[in-house]
This record gives structure tokens, sequence and C-alpha cells, in this order.
């Protein structure tokens, strides 16, 4: 594509508008260090589009340093406000102009559908305010000639997650945390006073946030927008919640979004369901209505690299853009940047909003996508409770077995393994101590209240080990499974769980009792499994390396000083590259990319180049096992020699509190979503008599599993991780956002044009 101008040449400004976002931020610092890595000029345009109108000092040309230390704050640093001057032509002939006196046709958004729409149509005035400001003299005929066309990329911050088309939207997994935190802390309390507690969440015309929260939080009963409840749903309610207290229940939390409406169409507020619950069970609820606290605060590990993807790709987009092509939001599908048509999918969105107030809420919900409707179905099943507790005769019997080092998420997905199973009619034992304890007959049946609560604790009730059993273990655990009429085994866990279930369909032929199904299920904190991009437990320890990370930079704000982090994962820079992105670091070392003393010495001079910059910090972070010789030791001391005093020089390994804490409600929905696929396959497969074991994951979007027998075929077994690793494309990034004095081109991130947006 031809350009009028070279890149040297082209500014562009970035806003925010609309409501705030965490996550926001990563975007702005992303787009304005990659526009000055590309050679452009890049200006902050405060507070909105009132910072358009109002011109003068509030269109900010942005340097480097202007956006240091921004990552981890919440809200937008540059700033968001209503306009109303905006909505009327004059407003945005001034905005037109003040843009113009400062060269800028090249517009970056950040906001919701409102704010998006907004642009475009600003987009499509612009040739039109331009001929008025030139035949008013406002501007010159060379200013006109130079700026006929506006070009705009939009990016979606919302914490409601409601645009369709993408996969999340800025500030959603962020907002997410806060609720699943409140939940996780109301339980408590109301657990120990057996209290009934109800939620009111955001969620005007989106239930994404009261959906996934009741799914992660292990609520009782949730209203949303798109799944409005039927006639009688008071007696319904009620039932549930007394039936949940008698299966073993001591709290009971019920969630409402602030737009939940019943099947009318009728508003049913917190007040509402409170006035209900005390009406028809005697006792009175304690009301929590969250607010604004779920958009405030440090944006999480994926509000941060997602974010400074999208913005190191609008970068790039908006200074390549066609002016002549309709206008696109960068969205994610399957943690790629895709483009999405703006005007389709602000159409397709607001539909949502139509189809509601139509009615037509099962049409609504399908508009939400496929794991949206997956979702509400195992919600439904998970908060069920027990109508009976006996097990049919002649029913099945799956074992749940934890293995390989723990991972956050273990409990969650073996929670949802037993309310699932037993839903379909299963009988669902649990397998304490791995497979030594399968080995030494530690199998004991669970039911529906035996893992109440499991759904928010860290840990594995059930207990791990990273032992892969020897084959002389092989004929105690043949025994056992038969002494213990195990039909099929639903093994949770890492590599080592991968390596032991392969062993055994391996002696299949000696060892007969292994003929059963078994389907693997990933977890790991270092996500490198093969069959799925992302495993139960690496988005916690993702989460924990990067609060690990920020207390890091916040006691060396003080002084000069480098710091060097060892991240866990062997030789898969998973947590390493994302938890540098997410954490801000300026140097990230992977086992992947490996490098030589002639790049150490060459980081050690950029290094000293960045403090005598005025650089305080110099944050790096690498992969425990990125090289034999070259550790996190070896990299200090060559640092701190080089730096001739200018600085000193910490290290340490972040360690084990990257396998602890709470699961995140990412990995609960990964876990819930992963068991629910696994156990209908198991089932399926024990209907048909077969004896399959396969692995299952989840990759672009979809679920699916493979045979174990295959499974090497797409391992570096030597290396402990996938042949292909979907992440690895992201680490130009780094270079582009945080090495100022460094020279490289930031690298083109691929983006994908989906076929349509009305599905994600």
């Amino acid at each position: 594509m031809e350009m009028t101008m070279t890149t040297t040449q082209k500014r562009l400004g970035i806003l925010t508008s609309g409501g705030d976002a965490q996550g926001m931020n990563a975007a702005v610092r992303s787009v304005i260090r990659t526009a000055l890595k590309l050679g452009a000029t890049p200006f902050a345009v405060m507070e909105g589009w009132q910072g358009a109108v109002d011109g003068g000092d509030r269109i900010k040309q942005m340097g480097w340093s202007d956006v240091s230390s921004i990552l981890n704050e919440g809200g937008t640093v540059i700033g968001t406000a209503r306009c109303p001057d905006f909505r009327e032509k004059d407003g945005r002939r001034r905005a037109c102009k003040n843009l113009l006196d400062h060269g800028i046709d090249r517009l970056i958004v950040i906001g919701g559908d409102g704010s998006l729409t907004g642009t475009n149509e600003f987009k499509n005035e612009w040739p039109e305010l331009v001929a008025e400001l030139l035949e008013a003299g406002e501007i010159t005929k060379e200013v006109a000639q130079a700026h006929p066309s506006l070009v705009i990329v939009g990016l979606v911050g919302s914490i409601d997650n409601d645009l369709v088309g993408t996969d999340m939207t800025i500030g959603a997994d962020s907002a997410l945390h806060r609720i699943v935190d409140a939940i996780d802390n109301v339980s408590s309390t109301a657990a120990s006073h057996q209290r009934t507690f109800v939620i009111e969440v955001m969620g005007r015309h989106c239930g994404y946030l009261p959906l996934m929260a009741a799914v992660a939080g292990g609520a009782d009963y949730v209203f949303t927008p798109e799944n409005p409840p039927r006639l009688g749903w008071e007696n319904d309610m009620a039932e549930k919640l007394t039936l949940g207290r008698e299966a073993g229940r001591r709290e009971s939390i019920v969630i409402v979004a602030e737009g939940a409406l019943d099947a009318e169409g009728n508003h049913i507020t917190s007040q509402d369901v409170a006035n209900v619950i005390e009406e028809k069970l005697g006792v009175t609820p304690r009301i929590t209505i969250l607010g604004h606290v779920q958009r405030g605060g440090t944006p999480s590990a994926y509000d941060r690299w997602m974010p400074t993807l999208l913005g190191y790709a609008a970068a790039h987009e908006i200074l390549n853009a066609d002016p002549a092509k309709p206008a696109n939001i960068l969205g994610v599908r399957h943690n790629r940047v895709t483009r999405i048509p703006l005007i389709e999918a602000v159409a397709a969105t607001r539909n949502v909003g139509k189809l509601i107030e139509a009615k037509d809420f099962d049409a609504a919900t399908a508009a939400r996508g496929n794991s949206f409707e997956k979702m509400m179905r195992i919600n439904s099943i998970l908060s069920e409770p027990p109508q009976t507790d006996i097990i049919p005769e002649g029913a099945k019997r799956i074992a749940i077995v934890h293995a390989g080092g723990l991972a956050p998420g273990m409990n969650t997905a073996a929670r949802a393994a037993v309310r699932i199973g037993l839903d379909a009619g299963v009988e669902m034992l649990g397998v304490q101590g791995s497979f030594r304890g399968l080995a030494e007959g530690a199998v004991e049946p669970l039911t529906w209240s035996d893992v109440e609560g499991w759904a928010f604790k860290g840990g594995a009730e059930l207990g791990t080990r990273r032992a892969v059993p020897r084959v002389e273990e092989f004929y105690a655990m043949g025994r056992a499974l038969e002494n213990n009429r195990i039909d099929a085994l639903l093994v949770i866990g890492g590599l080592n769980a991968y390596e032991a279930v392969y062993s055994m369909v391996k002696e299949r032929d000696r060892y007969p009792a292994f003929n059963i199904p078994i389907m693997l299920v990933p977890a790991t904190i270092d996500n490198n499994l093969p069959g799925s991009e992302l495993s139960i437990g690496a988005d916690t320890a993702l989460n924990n390396a990067v609060w690990a990370l920020d207390r890091i930079k916040e006691s060396a704000a003080a002084s000069h000083r480098c710091f060097v982090a060892d991240a866990m994962g062997r030789r898969c820079g998973y947590l390493a590259l994302m938890a540098g992105i997410a954490g801000g670091a300026e140097k990230i070392y992977l086992n992947e990319l490996p490098v030589g003393l002639a790049e150490i010495s060459k980081d050690a001079a950029n290094l000293k180049e960045a403090f005598k910059a005025g650089r305080k910090l110099f944050l790096v972070v690498r992969n425990e096992e990125a090289h034999d010789t070259y550790n996190r030791e070896f990299l200090a001391r060559v640092f701190e020699s080089e730096g001739h005093g200018l600085y000193d020089v910490r290290h340490s390994a972040l360690g084990h509190l990257q396998q602890g804490g709470a699961p995140s409600p990412f990995d609960r929905l990964l876990a819930t979503r992963l068991v629910y696929e696994a156990l209908l396959e198991l089932t399926a497969i024990l209907e048909r008599g077969g004896k399959d074991a396969r692995y299952i994951g989840m990759s672009n979007a979809s679920v699916h599993s493979n045979p174990v027998e295959h499974m090497m075929e797409e391992l570096d077994i030597a290396n402990r991780r996938p042949f292909e690793q979907w992440w690895l494309a992201l680490a130009p990034i780094i270079s582009a956002v945080s090495m100022e004095h460094e020279d490289t081109v930031p690298a083109v991130i691929p983006i994908s044009d989906p076929e349509s947006v009305t599905k994600f």
C-alpha cells in the first residue's frame, strides 16, 4: 500500500473515552512506545473527546518516560470524560481543528460501543469538517490537502465484556477478579453465620460478569439479562436455596446483574430478591452492591499483557491503514489479535439489547456465543442441589486422580467433576495421594457435599505427587482398579501425569486392568502440555508472579537498581515471558530463545546507558532453566561488574508463591469447562464400551481431545514442552515497549480477519 507520507512524518493521537476500565493504561503505554519505536509522533488527547474539543494543552505530545510506571495502575492516566459538545457538529468541528493544529489525522480510541460509534461518525464526517474549516479560513489549503481523511482504530475498553466478536474486552478480567474476590470473602463470613447474601454486580445488558462469577464463585442462583427466570422464579429460587442447605451448604449466595429482568421484561433488583428470600424462607439476607469497586484497582495480569499486545498491534495498524477502507476494531480471539469491522461489531452488540427487549432470550443468549451458552448449562449443573444421594444400580464408577506438581485450580476441577458426574448418573471416586495412593487402595466415593467449598481453595484436597509410577508399581495399580471396580480414570495434572498415563497405555497388554477409558486434563503452572494452549493453574501463577514483580519494583523505587528475577517453568518460558510483559520487565531470557555472551554483553551496555539516562529500575526476568551456565547469579554479577557503581544489582527466585493461593477466576472457569467436556467424552466412551485414552485441551477457543498414543508427536520431551508454543510470537513486544535504547524495529504481529462477528 502506498503512503502519502513517511513514517517519521506520521502523527497519531490516542484517547480513552466512556467508562474507565483496568488495562487501559497498558494499552496507552504500548501504543505510545511502539509508535515511538516506529518513528512516529504520538499525542495523548487528555480527558477523551473533551480534550479534542478543548484543544490547547489538552492535546499533549508524549515521550517514552511519560508512560513510565503506569502499567499497574487502574483507570486511565490520560483521563476520560463525557463530552456533550462532541455530540454537536460545532464541537466536532472544533475537535477537527484542534487535531489538525497538531498534524493529527490518525486516532486510536479506547472505549465502549458508544465511544467507538461516535468516533466512526467523526471519521465519516471528517472531509466535510475539513472543507468547512478551509472555507472559514481556519486552516490552509496545504493542511486540508495533507489531511483529507481520518484514520481510526478502535480498542474495546469495557468491564462488561459486551462487544460481540471479541473473546474479552479490556477490563473484564480484572472486574471478574474483583467480583470473585468479594464472593470468596463474603462466603467465608456467610458460612460462619449460616447466612444468605445477595450480591449485585455490573452488567446492564450483558450477563458475562454475573454468570462467570456464579460459576467461579460457586453461587447458588444467578440472574442475568439474557436468561431471565420464568414465571414462578420466586418458588424455584427458594426451593434451590433450601435444598442446598439440606445438602450441606452453610451459606447461600445469590448473584444479581444490575440489568436483571424477569421473563416479562420487569426489572429485578437485589432488594426484590432479598424480599423474596425473606418472605419464602424466613431469613433476612444481607445485600452487597459491589458498584464501582468492580472497575477500580490494579489490573490483572491478563489486563496488562493483552492490552499491551493490542496496543502494539494498534500502533502498527494505524500507521499502515488504508484511509479509504472502513474502520476496524482490534479485538482478541483465541489469544490472537483480530480485526473486527467496527460497524458490524457495534450493530451486533446493540442487537443483543434489542433481542432482550423483544423477549427473544434464546436468540440473545446465542448471540453471546457458544462459550456463553455452554457456561450457562454448566452453571445449572453445578448449582443444582442433589435431589437424592442414591446412585443408580449398576452405575459406572469414575475415579479422579491428581498427578504432577501442584496447580491452583485442581480443587475446582475435582469439584466440577464430582457434581457433573453425579448429574450424569455416574458414581465419582476420589484417589488420595496420586498414583501411589491408587496402588495403595486409597479410594473413596465423593458426594455433592464432600466437594462443597473446593471451588475457591488453593492446593489439592485429594493430594498430588510428582513421581511417575514405576513399571513395578503397575501390578498394584491394576489390582486397585479391579478391586475398586473403577471403570474409568479422570487424571488431572501436569507433564508427569501425562507421562504416567502414556506408560500405562503402552503396558496395556501386560496389565489388562489398564484397558479402561482414561482422560487427561491439563493442570500445571508451567503451561507446557500438548494439545492445550493454556493449562489449569497457569493464570493463577502468572498473577502471583506479577504481584511479586510489583512488590520488587516498589522496593527498588528509592534506589538505582537492577533486579534479576527467576520465574518457574523449567525450560518452558511461558510464565517468564508473560510475567515480564505484564510486570513491565526491560529484558526477558527464555530457554526457547537462547543467548550467548555477546548478547549478554550488549544487554549490559544497554542497561548502563539506561541508568545514565536517568532510569531508576531495570527489571530482568528469566525462566528458571533459561541457560545451564548463564543463571541469574551469573547475570547479576555481569550487570553489577559492568555498572561500576552506577547502580546496584539484586536477584531472587520468585519461588513457590507462584503455586499458592486461591485459583484465579480464569483458572476456575477453565477447570470447569475442561472437566465438563472431559466427562462428556468419558461417559460417551463408556456407553459404547470403548477403552480410549485421550488428553483434552483448549485450542482455538474449542475443546478437543487427542489419543494418548500420539502424544509424543507433539512433545519435545527433552525440554519438557510442546514443539509449537503460540505465546512465543509475543516475544518481540518486550523490546518495543520496554527497551528505549534498543535499536530493534518492532516486528509485526499477525492480525486475523474473522469471517463473522456474530459468534465468538
